[in-house]
């Protein structure tokens, strides 16, 4: 069973805070089920956006668990609001969390190309 979004978005933020960065929800989507984007802003101004990684990366063992992919990385901010544009056309009801940091670690799980 997966975690609902609301839940793991409040756990990242807590998470983010805790490893000395920023974090704050720039666009609430579904509480329960509504697609994850993490837009990460470092210290020089680019923006790098994870997303929802597609399900023929996810394991089958992994099913349950929720994995992104670098979309964009290090491009401008203008970027990344036209990638989020196009998203929403689709998808009305997805997250988007900025966090600020250098980098995101082991924060967000990534899925293998």
């Amino acid at each position: 069973m997966r975690l609902r979004s609301d839940i793991y978005v409040s756990a990242l933020i807590r998470r983010v805070f805790a490893a000395g960065g920023f974090a704050a929800v720039e666009r609430k989507g579904m509480d329960q089920a509504g697609a994850i984007f993490v837009r990460r802003r470092g210290r020089d101004g680019l923006e790098t956006i994870y997303a929802p990684a597609p399900q023929s990366l996810v394991d089958e063992d992994a099913a349950g668990d929720r994995l992104f992919e670098i979309r964009l990385d290090q491009v401008e901010a203008a970027e990344v609001d036209a990638l989020i544009s196009r998203e929403l056309k689709w998808d009305s009801d997805l997250w988007v969390l900025e966090i600020e940091m250098d980098a995101v670690g082991d924060l967000l799980p990534l899925a293998k190309a």
